[in-house]
């Protein structure tokens, strides 16, 4: 069996307990705030990014290059690895389609080495979940087509739902009208959330108030879940522990699961959706 390396970006917020796998490689993305210079995502401190949202300054992200892909895929390449590249979704980036252009111009210069893609149609700890199963699966021993295949058979099972606490940067981006932001914050109008099978964040319901919306997240879990308790799940937010932990809690006394971590929604991510960003991610019958 060939040896691999599993390639991921940094939209995927990638958990600790995974980051110091040796054949697992994080492309950086860059994150640009207001007057300062762009930095790599993992370069930036996710409480003091989210406390600059608070103050009014605005961030921007910039998706990786095709060279950019390709510098990293070669490396590994010339080294007589295969290379399996996780992506953020195509739906709400143009970065995988960036790795797949790299991956294929590389496969005519490399046609020994095996190069696969797969557009993970997930985002933040989603697509960070989806990772954490593949590299689970490599530790173990399964081949790059193997763990390929597991991941291309499983990723519309992963559930992504969402909430925010503040409507407006979902306006900036597009996700909700001016008016629907106006009056939503007014009201107390939380949006519940969720991830397609086109990898697009959809606005799926409302909620009166932030507590309605967080148990809003577990109930489309209890209702979908593929044996919670055989699961590890993975809950991601925007500086509001409290609120991670608050549906941490609900899972582990109701569904009783497995395994819940619990980590930042990354500056990638939360420059679109915010702080109070609060996602919740887990295997389910459907999205």
């Amino acid at each position: 069996m060939s040896k691999y390396v599993i390639i991921t970006d940094s939209s995927a917020d990638i958990a600790s307990d995974i980051l110091s796998d040796g054949d697992l490689k994080i492309v950086q993305l860059d994150v640009l705030v207001e007057g300062e210079a762009p930095k790599p995502n993992c370069d930036v401190d996710a409480k003091d990014f989210y406390s600059k949202l608070r103050s009014k300054k605005t961030a921007t992200t910039s998706a990786v290059s095709i060279d950019a892909f390709a510098a990293v895929m070669e490396e590994y390449l010339a080294q007589g690895l295969d290379v399996l590249y996780l992506g953020f979704s195509s739906g709400l980036s143009g970065t995988y389609n960036a790795g797949f252009v790299a991956a294929k111009e590389l496969s005519e210069k490399y046609p020994e080495r095996k190069i696969l893609t797969v557009d993970t149609l997930a985002a933040s700890l989603g697509e960070g979940l989806l990772v954490y199963y593949a590299v689970k699966m490599k530790n173990e021993g399964s081949d790059i087509e193997s763990v390929c295949k597991f991941i291309e058979d499983n990723k519309l099972k992963l559930c992504h739902w969402f909430t925010v606490d503040d409507l407006f940067f979902l306006k900036r981006g597009g996700r909700v009208s001016a008016t629907t932001a106006i009056v939503g914050s007014m009201l107390s109008i939380k949006p519940v959330m969720h991830v397609d099978n086109a990898g697009k964040l959809i606005n799926v319901a409302k909620a009166r108030g932030r507590k309605a919306s967080i148990d809003a997240l577990f109930d489309r879990m209890k209702a979908t879940a593929i044996e919670p308790e055989n699961q590890v799940v993975y809950i991601s937010h925007g500086d509001c522990i409290e609120d991670a932990e608050y549906l941490a809690n609900r899972i582990k006394n109701e569904l009783k699961v497995k395994e819940i971590k619990i980590g930042y929604v990354g500056a990638v991510i939360g420059a679109h959706s915010g702080p109070g960003t609060l996602a919740l991610f887990f295997l389910g019958t459907e999205r």
